[in-house]
This record gives C-alpha cells, sequence and structure tokens, in this order.
C-alpha cells in the first residue's frame, strides 16, 4: 500500500477535490437548515422572557392585593377606635378631654380617608397590570404557537439531513487523513477566506471556477497535466482540470447517494 509521500500530484489533486466537494455538500445541508437553529432560540429566549415577565407581574398584583388586605384592616381598626372614642366622649368631665377626644377622632376619620384614597391607588396599579398580563400572555401565546412552528420545520430538516451530515463529516476527516496535513492546513485556510467556502475550483471556460479572471492558455495547460498543484493568483484557490472535476463528481456523486 502507498504512503502519503508516495501520493502523485494528481492523487492529491483528486483527494483535495474529493474533499472540497464532501464539504461543499455538508455546506448545502446547513443551507438548507439556516437560520432557523438561531431563530429557535431566540423564540426560546423571548418566550422565556415573556413567562418570567408575566410571573412577576402576578407577584405586583399579590403583593398590591396584600397591601389592600393591610389598609382595610388598618380602616376596620380606625372605625374601632372612632366608636370607641365616641364612647368615651359620652363620660367626659370637660371640655379639655372632650376635644381631646375629637382630635383622635379627626385623626382616625383622616387616617381612613387617606387608606381609602390608598386602596383606590392600589385598585387602580393592579387593573394596570391584569391589561399588562392579559397583553403579555397574549404575545406569549402568539410567540409559543411560533415557537412551536419553528421548532417543528427544524426537527422536520434535522430528521432528514443529520444522518447524511453525521456521515459526510465522518468522510470528510476520512479523506483528510489520506492528504499531506501541509496541504490539508492550505485548503482549510483557503476554504475559510473565499465565498461560498470553494477552496478546489475547477477550470470553467478558460477562467477559475466562480471567477471572472481568465488564466493564461499555458497555465491551462500545466494545471491540465497534473504534475503540480497551482493556484489561482487572484483568489488563491487551487486549480483543478474540468476533465478531472467531472470524474470526480460523478465519482462523488455516487457517495453521496449511498449516504442517503
Amino acid at each position: 500500500m502507498a504512503t502519503k509521500t508516495e501520493v502523485t500530484v494528481e492523487d492529491k489533486l483528486r483527494a483535495l477535490y474529493d474533499l472540497q466537494l464532501i464539504d461543499s455538500r455538508v455546506d448545502e445541508i446547513r443551507n438548507v437548515r439556516g437560520e432557523l437553529p438561531l431563530e429557535v432560540e431566540d423564540l426560546e429566549d423571548e418566550v422565556l422572557g415573556l413567562k418570567t415577565r408575566v410571573d412577576k407581574l402576578k407577584t405586583d398584583v399579590e403583593t398590591i392585593n396584600y397591601e389592600i388586605t393591610a389598609k382595610k384592616n388598618m380602616i376596620e381598626d380606625a372605625k374601632a377606635l372612632i366608636k370607641k372614642y365616641a364612647e368615651q366622649q359620652k363620660n367626659v368631665r370637660n371640655n379639655r378631654e372632650f376635644n381631646s377626644l375629637s382630635k383622635e377622632v379627626e385623626y382616625q376619620e383622616l387616617e381612613i380617608e387617606l387608606a381609602e384614597k390608598h386602596i383606590r391607588e392600589f385598585k387602580a396599579q393592579i387593573e394596570q397590570k391584569k391589561e399588562v398580563i392579559a397583553e403579555t400572555k397574549e404575545k406569549l401565546s402568539e410567540r409559543e404557537t411560533h415557537l412551536k412552528h419553528k421548532k417543528s420545520e427544524l426537527d422536520a430538516i434535522l430528521a432528514e439531513t443529520e444522518k447524511e451530515e453525521k456521515a459526510l463529516i465522518a468522510k470528510s476527516e476520512e479523506f483528510e487523513k489520506q492528504i499531506e496535513d501541509r496541504l490539508v492546513s492550505a485548503y482549510k485556510r483557503i476554504r475559510g477566506s473565499v465565498k461560498n467556502g470553494l477552496a478546489v475550483v475547477p477550470i470553467e471556460r478558460g477562467a477559475s471556477g466562480g471567477s471572472f479572471f481568465t488564466i493564461p492558455p499555458q497555465v491551462q495547460v500545466e494545471i491540465a497535466s497534473r504534475k503540480k498543484i497551482i493556484t489561482d493568483e487572484h483568489s488563491g484557490r487551487i486549480l483543478v482540470d474540468p476533465a478531472l472535476a467531472d470524474e470526480e463528481q460523478e465519482k462523488m456523486q455516487k457517495l453521496f447517494e449511498k449516504i442517503k
């Protein structure tokens, strides 16, 4: 069995282009998913935020209701004191005591008025918060429905493509091992810096695939000879001749059909 050092340049070019075809297929699968995973994540965060808001508003309403109860108890206590002072006024010995008790009654009446004012304000706050709760619940329901739909959409795509993607990633790693580390590193560097992740491209109509820059005829001959690895001077992509590209595309298509 040949070792990596005994592999011909043509073998390296074929292996690199095969690797590119596999990685491009993985890119296609991920493009089908598009922004869905992020959309689902954002919706989950939004739903959680709305639920937290509803819970906080409900807690606020409970706290206000507690305050109302406290004010009502205070009113009852004040009324009891007014009754008590009114009884005491019947048994006073002089005007000073009578006036003193009258001031106490007046004070308790003011306390009742203030408490009733606070109760009205609290009730208005509760109504306002209940409106916000209703609006938030409505929005929450709408976002939960949207989330359910998006999750279902994502699950369907994952169910359809996950097995193929995993198999392709395993194949990509397998093919990488057949190529020397230096070339794999160069391939990954180019792939990360160019549009559409295309690091290895065939010549199309006398130009580098996906480019409008014409490749000189002499360079095209060199590429077709498959004696050395040649890169496009404009994009840095590794170039292969159309015949090699067609052969490898046909071969890899059969592999993709088996993986599906």
